[in-house]
């Protein structure tokens, strides 16, 4: 879609210049047409992707499934922020750090995110998540989830073991 606004600015842009170098008003018109009609299908291509639409959730989460070749249901808590918000931080004491940071268990992050999550975190449903030992994870400045406590679920398996 993006290429298609692309080829719409650049003929908006090759007709500007006939205008331009001509007293031809049909031209400059054509330009803005052109224009206009990127921004019509700019705005439909944001209208048909935008993010409360049941559908193009549909579409990222069947996407997601396919690209990560799993699939986990988690039902949202009410504890759980809101979407575009992120989560709190675990507050994790420092005896639990130490533990951590020798861990190599997976946690899952999520791109230009600053918390990393257990796979069974509420606040990740239907989003894409990469998998990272979590000693890299720290290594990488990622913090702890407040609403899944990865710290604390972790340093338990552990301690248990």
């Amino acid at each position: 879609m993006l290429f298609v606004v692309l080829l719409l600015v650049l003929a908006a842009l090759g007709l500007l210049v006939p205008a331009l170098t001509t007293s031809n008003t049909i031209w400059a018109w054509s330009s803005v047409g052109a224009s206009v009609l990127a921004a019509l299908v700019l705005a439909w291509d944001w209208w048909r992707r935008r993010p409360g639409d049941p559908a193009a959730d549909a579409q990222s989460v069947d996407q997601q499934a396919v690209a990560d070749d799993q699939r986990v249901v988690v039902s949202a808590t009410a504890d759980t922020p809101p979407a575009d918000e992120e989560p709190p931080e675990e507050d994790t004491d420092a005896a639990d750090l130490l533990v951590v940071a020798d861990l190599v268990d997976e946690v899952r992050v999520l791109d230009e995110r600053p918390r990393y999550h257990l796979s069974s975190c509420s606040w990740l449903a239907g989003r894409p998540t990469l998998g990272l030992p979590v000693q890299e994870a720290r290594q990488l400045q990622f913090t702890p989830c407040g609403v899944c406590m990865p710290d604390a679920a972790l340093v338990r398996r552990s301690r248990s073991a």
